[in-house]
């Protein structure tokens, strides 16, 4: 196994993990909270849809000459990377309030028992909901599949790593019955945006016909490089945000001085 498929293991897993995290938290919350029967069916109505958007997206994808599917596989990417590179960054300074799958279960919980009395038979509340949810962060698991595996015509080995990542999250979700609040998803995600961001930078550049040296090898420094920048914005966002000592403890003028 070559180092960019050892990337492309780690990259998918912990991204399908993240995701996965996302859509139990909803799923269990309905699920405890009204008819467990309908979540399930909901969940697993998103789950043969998710299969037949990636059965019919994967020959699409992998058909494109290999050059322009470096270009928009790693344009995406690198958009894609950016923006959850950006939400982790916020968040490790403090600049926005970290993500916690105990808040989010505790609101989704009380939004299910504010719907009203489950019905009898089909709970089309829950149904929604967590068809709604599962599909949604399946949507950028499929994403990620597609993209990285597209790119390396590797999709079956994307496609395990993903189905590995999710498996293990459910298992471990269903086997203590409540939100997985000590998986350090922020942290996965700071992980995951810089993987996202350095894969896009290196396909979009080889695919506009850049090479870069080393070839596959650029990535073990590409990554620490990504890593090092988005850490030294954390440094400086932490300072920008810390009130400086001055302006806390500096009492306010009279009226009229």
């Amino acid at each position: 196994m070559s180092a960019t498929d050892v990337g492309l293991v780690i990259a998918v897993g912990l991204a399908c993990a993240v995701e996965a995290v996302e859509a139990l938290t909803i799923v269990l919350a309905v699920g405890l909270t009204r008819s467990w029967r309908s979540t399930l069916t909901g969940a697993g109505a998103a789950l043969a849809l998710l299969a037949a958007v990636t059965a019919a997206l994967g020959p699409a994808v992998t058909a494109l000459p290999l050059n322009a599917l470096r270009v928009a596989v790693g344009g995406l990417l690198l958009v894609f990377g950016l923006q959850w590179l950006r939400k982790a960054i916020l968040r490790a300074a403090g600049v926005k309030a970290r993500h916690d799958e105990r808040e989010i279960y505790d609101r989704e919980r009380a939004a299910a028992d504010g719907a009203g009395a489950p019905a009898d038979g089909h709970d089309a509340y829950s149904f929604t909901i967590a068809f709604k949810g599962v599909f949604l962060e399946g949507l950028e698991v499929v994403f990620i599949v597609l993209t990285f595996g597209a790119n390396q015509h590797r999709i079956p080995l994307a496609a395990a790593a993903a189905a590995v990542a999710v498996a293990l999250v459910v298992i471990a979700g269903l086997a203590v019955r409540a939100p997985l609040a000590r998986v350090p998803e922020n942290t996965l995600k700071f992980a995951v945006g810089v993987m996202l961001t350095s894969f896009g930078s290196f396909w979009a550049a080889e695919g506009a016909g850049a090479r870069w040296p080393g070839s596959d090898a650029a990535l073990l420094a590409l990554i620490p490089a990504t890593l090092l920048f988005a850490l030294a914005c954390v440094a400086a966002l932490s300072r920008t945000a810390r009130p400086r000592a001055g302006d806390r403890l500096a009492p306010s003028s009279p009226p009229g001085r």
